[in-house]
């Protein structure tokens, strides 16, 4: 981690010893005014606000975007199809836990490609200048950094200031122990249809990622060991994920059906007191057109578990598409170099995305104007970079623990049985992917 941290900042400086201090956007772009390149964005506070930016690159540049916003469960499959199809996508989006994949099949440009490039570097790009969390989590593979963070999360606890206040508290919980003991039993009324917290839990990678890992690395526990064997039995693991089952009773009845829409409008309608979410999603129940609680909003850093703050990690990062033309390539990149820049740090994060940039949340105004950001970056500097696997295998690891987590929430099996199950097909998987005999390396 301190190696890339190093790399990244020798690379800066390199780039601004090149003397291309001349260098701006509008020269890099002229050979390429004109082009049309193609992206994916999702339905998410952070892509709006990209678009809303639109405009001011498509003008100094003359390169057009062209994106197509779809739904996050149909973005990793459609992309994987763009790849081998060969249908045109040039910018691609990467989930935290597909690096390894896109990086590992080749359908990632290498960074470097640009950066040795001096017509389109921009001498300013500061890789270090990145929150080191974010640039090794969604951005490198195997030593190599294939994007640059985009709409990054950290989870967070969001929570109706007003209602617990009139529970008696004065502030949030502090340890998830708290809030199960103390809190939840005071903040729920089922006969009125309030409840302490809802955990968004349905099936897919809501289930796996934002439900189930959530409360492994808190505990202390984690899904593999260091040999990549299941370690989801041990006893800070099991600890983890009964601590959810005895939580349920304080969330709304069916619960394992929310995704992030319906916990976060119900903070936003008043009806739960306290939700762990994506920091994306503060300008959500911050919009008075959306949100019943401006004025109780509140926010904190995820309550801690005996392993200390481990709060959930997510986001994505932008690259380019390996397989696009040169010039598709050059003008992809010079649109994620820009719309990730530190000079558009303060915009994105003002038109509603969260940036990756440590210098966007240094300003107190910002710091004031945006009470996400304190417990977001405490998160950062302390979170674990592997919350989730990235290598190949996460996606179809992902459908196997959507599948037996949410049995293990409804009741159908056990939570050590479900753990056993998971455990065992995780390690098919893997011993298949060639992690036991030494063919693939232990990457996660």
């Amino acid at each position: 981690m301190k190696k890339l941290v190093w790399n990244a900042l020798a690379l800066s400086v390199a780039l601004a010893s090149t003397g291309a201090q001349a260098w701006t956007l509008e020269e890099a772009a002229a050979p390429y005014k004109g082009t049309t390149i193609k992206a994916i964005f999702l339905d998410r506070p952070g892509y709006a606000a990209a678009i809303k930016m639109l405009p001011e690159f498509e003008k100094k540049t003359g390169i057009k975007v062209s994106y197509e916003t779809i739904p996050y469960e149909n973005s990793r499959e459609r992309q994987v199809l763009t790849f081998s199809s060969g249908e045109e996508q040039d910018v691609v989006l990467t989930d935290v836990v597909w690096i390894g994949e896109f990086a590992g099949n080749g359908w990632l440009e290498p960074i470097k490609t640009f950066t040795d490039n001096a017509k389109l570097a921009d001498p300013d790009l500061k890789l270090d200048g990145f929150f080191p969390i974010l640039l090794e989590s969604f951005g490198t593979w195997d030593k190599q950094v294939y994007g640059l963070p985009f709409d990054n999360y950290s989870g967070l606890l969001f929570y109706n200031k007003c209602m617990l206040k009139d529970a008696g508290f004065d502030k949030p919980p502090a340890t998830w122990d708290e809030l199960l003991k103390v809190y939840a039993p005071r903040l729920t009324d089922a006969a009125k249809g309030k409840y302490a917290y809802a955990l968004q839990s349905r099936r897919g990678e809501t289930q796996s990622a934002d439900s189930f890992m959530r409360f492994l690395w808190p505990f202390g526990g984690s899904l593999l060991d260091a040999g990549f064997k299941s370690n989801l039995n041990a006893k800070e693991s099991q600890t983890g994920l009964q601590f959810r089952q005895d939580l349920m009773k304080f969330m709304p009845p069916g619960i394992v059906d929310y995704d992030h829409n319906e916990a976060v409008n119900a903070l936003a309608q008043g009806n739960v007191a306290m939700i762990t979410e994506w920091s994306a999603f503060y300008s959500t129940l911050a919009d008075p057109k959306k949100s019943k609680i401006t004025d109780c909003l509140a926010v904190s850093t995820e309550p801690k578990g005996p392993a200390g703050l481990k709060p959930a990690l997510g986001g994505f990062s932008l690259g380019v598409n390996a397989s696009a033309t040169d010039e598709k390539k050059a003008a992809a990149w010079l649109f994620i170099q820009w719309v990730t820049s530190e000079a558009m740090a303060r915009p994105y994060l003002d038109a509603g995305g969260v940036s990756g940039r440590m210098s966007a949340y240094k300003d107190a105004d910002v710091q004031k104007k945006y009470p996400f950001v304190q417990p977001m970056v405490t998160s950062w500097e302390g979170g674990v970079p592997d919350y989730r696997p990235r290598f190949p295998q996460w996606p179809e690891i992902s459908e196997v623990i959507g599948e037996n987590g949410t049995a293990i929430m409804l009741g159908k099996t056990t939570v050590e049985a479900g753990a056993k199950t998971i455990g065992a097909r995780v390690e098919e998987i893997l011993g298949k992917a060639g992690y036991y005999d030494g063919k693939a390396k232990l990457l996660k």
